[in-house]
């Protein structure tokens, strides 16, 4: 993994509907320069406490950005090559790393690759590129039977097997990393055979040893995946999952499973973390109850992990994600023009992000720290997390009633609020605590 992994901390946005574009692609010509929007909301992932800008698709597609139709141009209602350069030169001149949404699982219809076996035939030139099905009485400008997405008919899968595909996906990784990118997210990672990023990341890496790969990954061996696929990363889902889940259904033994596993992982490889982003229900939302949203944070912010803030989350945007036509518009908003235009009713909220990934920035340790479940309970939690001979105790209390939950070593209160006994702490009614703690002499 890149050196300066371990300090990264993510603002991740969706380009299009960040900037208010349009649903579908503009007539050709036309260019609408929306990228400097995003120049003017920098300032905000700095004073949030981020470092890092992890962008949603930015090349062209015909509609939400994951059915692209040209890797290696800018989406004309975003800009062109120039708004991208002035945003990367930006970013990078604030210290700030960009990363890209690498769409590499599949394109839209309207790709050219596509284009040309519905008016070749079997003949064309990129028929090799897709798993496709001919009918007996195929004629030109009739599609032929394709494998698609997770049953989404207008994002036809690339065939990985083909040497064609991976000599595309090099050199699109190669010419924006070239452009100034720093790295990548590997959309649907887990749809793409481990073996596939193999023929791909060597070369990407000769260019570039100091790119970032993340790959999304929502199930499966998640150390397989990275070691067989020479990854830097992988999405860490499952502990999204029970981070929101087992806190609005108080349960917080499905949190600490997670939590355990969670150490597992790190013992090969730092996972991505996260409570929210632009496939999932908002954690503000999610978690039911506005009192515990704290508590999610705390998780996110004191577990190893290398963690990304969904944008318009450290305002505690809600927003419920639905499965059907447009069920992603309320987790992806249009922002104002600039940090001026947001309501003051997040404003606790953002102070609360930026109290925690300060107390990350000071405990630079915590990058790699496994927890330890110290006491578990349906409605407390404590855990434990040591690194380069510190200690820190993570207490969380989603009860009605006050709670006195053990914490051995409990020293000062370093975010949230408790009352530290001999042996314990007590916390209020939803309430929640980071502390220090004496190093465990085991």
């Amino acid at each position: 993994m890149p050196h300066w992994v371990s300090d990264a901390i993510w603002w991740q946005v969706h380009p299009l509907s960040f900037t208010g574009a349009e649903r579908t692609a503009l007539p050709p010509g036309e260019v609408r320069h929306r990228l400097p929007h995003l120049q003017r909301w920098l300032d905000h992932l700095l004073a949030l406490g981020c470092n890092g800008l992890a962008l949603g698709p930015v090349s062209a597609s015909g509609t939400h950005g994951y059915d692209t139709v040209d890797h290696f141009r800018i989406d004309p209602r975003l800009g062109d090559d120039g708004d991208f350069d002035a945003l990367v030169a930006a970013a990078h001149d604030r210290g700030i790393r960009v990363l890209l949404d690498g769409v590499f699982n599949h394109v839209g219809r309207d790709h050219p690759a596509f284009r040309a076996v519905v008016e070749q035939g079997p003949d064309a030139p990129t028929a090799d590129w897709f798993r496709l099905h001919w009918p007996e009485d195929w004629t030109p400008g009739t599609a032929p039977g394709a494998d698609v997405f997770e049953g989404h008919d207008l994002l036809v899968e690339l065939d990985h097997s083909s040497p064609a595909v991976a000599d595309l996906v090099t050199r699109v990784m190669t010419h924006w990393l070239d452009r100034g990118a720093d790295g990548w997210r590997l959309d649907a990672a887990y749809a793409v055979p481990p073996s596939f990023w193999v023929r791909v990341l060597p070369a990407v890496r000769a260019a570039h040893p100091d790119a970032y790969v993340v790959g999304e990954v929502i199930h499966g061996d998640h150390p397989r995946i990275v070691a067989e696929g020479g990854l830097d990363s992988v999405t860490q889902y499952e502990l999204w999952q029970a981070v929101w889940h087992g806190i609005a259904e108080r349960n917080l033994f499905e949190l600490a499973w997670s939590m355990q596993r969670h150490g597992e992982f790190l013992g090969s490889f730092v996972p991505w973390t996260f409570v929210g982003n632009h496939d999932v229900t908002r954690i503000a939302s999610a978690v039911a109850d506005p009192r515990h949203l704290p508590h999610a944070l705390a998780v996110l912010l004191t577990v190893g992990g290398t963690p990304a803030v969904w944008s318009g989350d450290e305002h505690a945007f809600t927003g419920v994600k639905e499965h059907r036509a447009g069920g992603d518009d309320a987790v992806r908003p249009p922002f104002p023009p600039d940090p001026t235009g947001l309501s003051p009713l997040g404003a606790p909220t953002f102070a609360l992000h930026q109290e925690l990934i300060g107390l990350r920035r000071r405990h630079r340790w915590l990058h790699t720290a496994a927890p330890e479940q110290v006491h578990v309970a349906n409605e407390q939690l404590v855990h434990a997390v040591a690194g380069e001979g510190q200690r820190l105790l993570v207490a969380l209390n989603l009860a009605d009633t006050t709670a006195r939950v053990p914490a051995p070593g409990a020293g000062a209160v370093l975010a949230g609020s408790a009352t530290v006994g001999r042996g314990g702490v007590e916390l209020s009614a939803h309430g929640w605590a980071v502390l220090e703690a004496a190093p465990d002499r085991r």
